[in-house]
């Protein structure tokens, strides 16, 4: 009997400590134009974290305009982490449901954002149409592609660029607003994601010129696309700095934490940051930027902050309802 119940205890400890040891499955809600990115991250994730610990993890990818997935998570989609585009939709999830602390921002280093991009423009191969500056895609004649700003942070940046750069040339904001109506009378389809506005551009062949995050240019003017497109750089863009978050109350409820952190944390070692480097994203860490210093041209930024004093200023002020950006959309036609 004794042996009996030794034999049952051995095989329930045996069973706990497999269970302990289970498989994990996080899942990283993602913008819309880091789907290569990340596949490539989460394979070295999961090969290094293994060596580490010993334990296997595996990561699904979820992708999407920016704010619809941040909306997404807050409506009950169980991201253990969030890597966004834009500080805003993070901040979302700390308003609504208390999903994240407020100071989100603190706990990872340079505000929890790993790398930086910038909006910069791909133009069809020869640049028939000129284009050189912020300027021209106000000109008649010039269509121009851009993510919808109300869905998408990557439409965001480029309508915030923008207006930077008309206010940056001593513009006032009636000027500036004039600028983006007359920018946005040559959109001809406002995609809802930076990806989707990509498509457009490349694959529909609609548009004499797209805007959007660096990276994405990179991608297509470096990889099969290059005999089609080329990158225009302006005079000056604004400043990206995409943020990554734990979602704590998923991770605390779905007992995923260490897990997590360890995912967000490894973003900002060397390994991952030679990847994001070979992504056409600007590292952080120094010694990895310094090594593909060639492949990222110099170019004047400023940002959300110096220009329009803070994002929650900027949302208001440009996307809310009855925002900046519908004025400049509603006569549109």
């Amino acid at each position: 009997m004794a042996v009996h119940k030794k034999l049952i205890i051995t095989v329930a400890l045996g069973i706990a400590a497999s269970m302990a040891h289970a498989d994990t499955t996080l899942l990283n809600v993602s913008y819309d134009v880091t789907r290569e990115l990340y596949k490539d991250i989460d394979a070295a994730f999961v090969a290094d974290y293994k060596k580490k610990t010993g334990e296997t993890v595996s990561v699904r990818q979820s992708h999407g305009a920016s704010s619809a997935q941040a909306l997404s998570v807050t409506q009950g989609l169980q991201a253990d982490v969030v890597t966004m585009n834009q500080p805003n939709d993070i901040d979302l999830l700390a308003e609504r449901g208390q999903l994240v602390p407020a100071n989100w921002r603190s706990r990872l280093p340079d505000a929890s954002a790993p790398y930086t991009t910038t909006m910069v423009f791909l133009v069809h191969k020869g640049n028939p149409k000129n284009i050189k500056d912020w300027s021209d895609l106000a000109r008649p004649g010039v269509q121009v592609v851009i993510a919808n700003p109300k869905t998408s942070g990557n439409g965001r940046y480029a309508y915030l660029a923008a207006w930077g750069f008309k206010k940056q040339q001593g513009a006032t904001d009636a000027q500036a607003r004039d600028f983006e109506k007359a920018i946005f009378k040559n959109v001809p389809v406002l995609d809802t994601g930076g990806r989707g506005a990509t498509t457009t551009f490349t694959q529909r062949g609609i548009g004499d010129v797209l805007v959007t995050f660096e990276n994405e240019v990179g991608l297509m003017s470096a990889g099969p696309g290059a005999k089609d497109f080329e990158a225009v750089y302006p005079s000056v863009s604004l400043l990206a700095e995409p943020p990554v978050s734990i979602v704590d109350k998923v991770v605390d409820k779905r007992g995923t934490r260490k897990e997590a952190q360890a995912y967000l944390d490894f973003l900002f070692t060397p390994a991952a940051q030679e990847i994001i480097a070979q992504h056409h994203l600007r590292p952080r860490n120094a010694d990895v930027l310094a090594k593909h210093a060639s492949e990222f041209r110099s170019l004047k930024t400023f940002t959300v902050e110096q220009m329009f004093g803070s994002w929650q200023k900027a949302q208001q002020t440009h996307f809310s309802d009855g925002g900046s950006f519908d004025q400049a959309v509603a006569d549109k036609n």
